[in-house]
């Protein structure tokens, strides 16, 4: 029997493209608890250079504050403007049929699960581990490897910034950073993940099955 990999995928800047609506509601977020870190995109995008919590605490942000500010905001905000990026289902059907697939993300998982749904992905996943569920990111692959029983070497975490590849190294796992999502390609390249896709078709020449 043909040995699965294990394909764990960022949410937000890899299958959906929300930064700017993200970025506009996390600021409103900061500035209601006396905390206004991002004027701009790029304050936001920094603050994915490493885990997105730890940035905001090592900024002097209050994050159970934070968290308070958040609950009240981002329910409000236009959710019907969040739209997946293109040419992903071929992709996650054709790597469903041998391997595991699941979500690690910073977001939560019941927004998750409501853009998944939406976005006709949610057959694809076997689970999602959000914010809710633990606030680092490798401490969520870490207990989807003790879940799942996949070792590391084949174990593929698949994210758009330069923290994404910093927590998952961390775990010891495969390392993936896809330039369709929030850090550009030059960025992500100075990370030195294990493999850079350009394209959603590029994560289908990624696997230990193909002798990488």
């Amino acid at each position: 029997m043909k040995e699965r990999d294990l394909f764990l995928f960022d949410f937000d800047g890899v299958l959906a493209d929300s930064l700017d609506l993200y970025a506009e509601a996390v600021a409103r977020c900061l500035e209601r608890i006396g905390t206004p870190i991002v004027k701009d995109r790029e304050d936001y995008l920094a603050l994915f250079e490493g885990n997105f919590y730890e940035s905001m605490a090592s900024r002097g942000v209050d994050l159970a504050a934070f968290v308070r500010a958040a609950k009240e905001i981002m329910p409000g905000i236009d959710y019907d403007s969040m739209r997946p990026y293109e040419g992903l289902i071929p992709v996650l059907e054709s790597l469903k049929k041998d391997h595991l697939l699941a979500v690690i993300s910073s977001n939560g998982s019941k927004t998750i699960r409501k853009m998944l749904a939406r976005f006709g992905f949610d057959p694809y996943f076997e689970e999602v581990f959000g914010s809710d569920f633990r606030v680092s990111k490798k401490e969520k692959i870490d207990h989807a490897l003790a879940k799942y029983g996949i070792p590391p070497q084949r174990t593929f975490y698949i994210g758009d910034t330069t923290g994404d590849i910093v927590e998952a190294r961390a775990a010891g796992v495969r390392t993936v950073a896809v330039t369709w999502g929030w850090h550009d390609r030059e960025r992500l390249a100075a990370s030195r993940p294990d493999f850079l896709v350009d394209t959603p078709e590029g994560l289908l020449r990624i696997g230990s099955g193909l002798g990488i």
